[in-house]
């Protein structure tokens, strides 16, 4: 069957971008992500204003559809873009991300985003630049590797040093590569749903995802009442356990913890049993990954299962970028969704990408319960950047008004701690 819903979501955020831009630019002040966008020694930036926009009418329709699904969930839209950095203590840094994980490198032809969160992506430095750049790979990434890689970098074309970190499971990305065109919503194999449309608070969403988008989408599902059961690795958890405990709690308090050993046959027999009982599945992992474990979206449908699956991938489930890591900022850079001008980039709000998606999924998944269909929604957090991008780039560019305050970033209030790891696993497997 067809489904209408992805288009109508599109249609929505192209819509609210239009929208006038005295009040794009008041809602990104207020916001707190106009506060993060700049120079950490100049003035917040207004240009992409436009995006609070497009986030708040997300929110709004993922309020109507919970409330009439179950519990309204209502959050402001332009303010999830800033929550991290209110609990962390971010601030702006230009062509630094707020994490200072990511920066803006320029090549040859043209600006790279870099992301280097993980011990093994230092390691990749040398493979990937083909040279050996002496980096003392026991210390923490600071301001000398960066001006290292800035130096060696300039000289080298973008487009084959993004090939080579694609290859080497580098998260990197040229400055504008993801276009607009792909659809931001992606949608196969919908079905009617045979139980009809049904309230969140009897649905299960079992949450394989980690750090930003995929928990933010499933925290959503879970304040308008479902029932949320997060998975991860004994060996590999959530990588965001290791970042602001705050964060991390405001993400999953009151969602099920359970840890498996994915190595081992019966810990994967055991995830495909979970998945079997879930309603939704939130995944964010590269499409290979969960093929070895023999429980991806196919595998489980030609096996019965009928649900919503909701993947998220840094560029997509198909063709040669389905492959390619991403995070959040470099993820952004790869939509062409900064500030500044393409002279002298600088990064837009805290990891954009990430909580833009997660708004994105949220109200793509509610969508699909609301009218009572089942099957795979895909969305990407490149081509949500890119979508977001074209949407700026539709209108004359909004400067600061004399009297626009950028108003600090700020978060929702915190309704406790989240489960550590592994605390319902043995309660949830006995109810298999």
């Amino acid at each position: 069957m067809v489904w209408s819903g992805s288009s109508s979501i599109a249609k929505l955020v192209a819509d609210a971008m239009d929208g006038d831009a005295g009040h794009a630019l008041a809602r990104w002040a207020a916001s707190g992500a106009m506060q993060l966008t700049g120079m950490a020694a100049g003035p917040p930036l207004a240009g992409p204003a436009r995006v609070a926009l497009a986030l708040d009418a997300l929110a709004a329709r993922v309020a109507e559809l919970t409330a009439e699904l179950g519990d309204a969930v209502n959050v402001d839209g332009g303010a999830l873009l800033g929550e991290r950095a209110a609990l962390a203590g971010l601030v702006r840094r230009g062509a630094a991300s707020c994490g200072q994980g990511c920066r803006l490198l320029q090549a040859s032809d043209g600006w790279l985003g870099l992301s280097l969160v993980r011990e093994a992506d230092v390691e990749l430095l040398d493979a990937w630049l083909g040279t050996s750049l002496g980096i003392d790979f026991s210390v923490p990434v600071g301001a000398p590797v960066w001006s290292t890689l800035a130096e060696t970098v300039r000289g080298q074309r973008s487009l084959a040093l993004v090939e080579q970190a694609s290859l080497l499971g580098l998260p990197c990305a040229h400055l504008g590569e993801m276009s607009d065109r792909g659809a931001l919503v992606e949608v196969g194999s919908i079905e009617r749903d045979r139980r009809g449309r049904r309230r969140l608070d009897s649905l299960t969403v079992v949450d394989l995802s980690a750090l930003w988008a995929g928990p933010l989408c499933a925290q959503l599902l879970g304040s308008g009442g479902a029932r949320v059961v997060k998975i991860e690795s004994c060996s590999r958890p959530d990588g965001a356990r290791y970042g602001p405990p705050e964060f991390f709690d405001l993400l999953h308090a009151g969602h099920e913890s359970v840890a498996l050993d994915f190595t081992a046959p019966h810990g994967r027999r055991t995830l495909r049993a979970l998945l079997l009982t879930a309603d939704v599945v939130i995944e964010a992992s590269r499409p290979r990954a969960l093929e070895t474990l023999g429980v991806s979206f196919d595998v489980l449908r030609d096996d019965g299962w009928r649900g919503v699956w909701l993947s998220i991938t840094g560029y997509g489930r198909t063709g040669e970028h389905a492959r390619r890591v991403a995070f959040g900022d470099d993820a952004a850079v790869a939509g062409g969704l900064i500030a500044g001008n393409t002279a002298a980039p600088v990064f837009c709000a805290d990891a954009i990408a990430d909580p833009a998606t997660g708004l994105l999924a949220a109200t793509a998944v509610l969508s699909a319960i609301d009218v009572g269909i089942t099957g795979l929604i895909a969305v990407s957090l490149a081509r949500t950047a890119a979508h977001l991008a074209a949407g700026v780039r539709r209108h004359p560019a909004i400067a600061p008004a004399p009297d626009a305050v950028a108003a600090p970033p700020r978060s929702r209030p915190l309704r406790g701690r989240a489960a550590t790891l592994g605390t319902h696993t043995d309660e949830v497997l006995r109810s298999l």
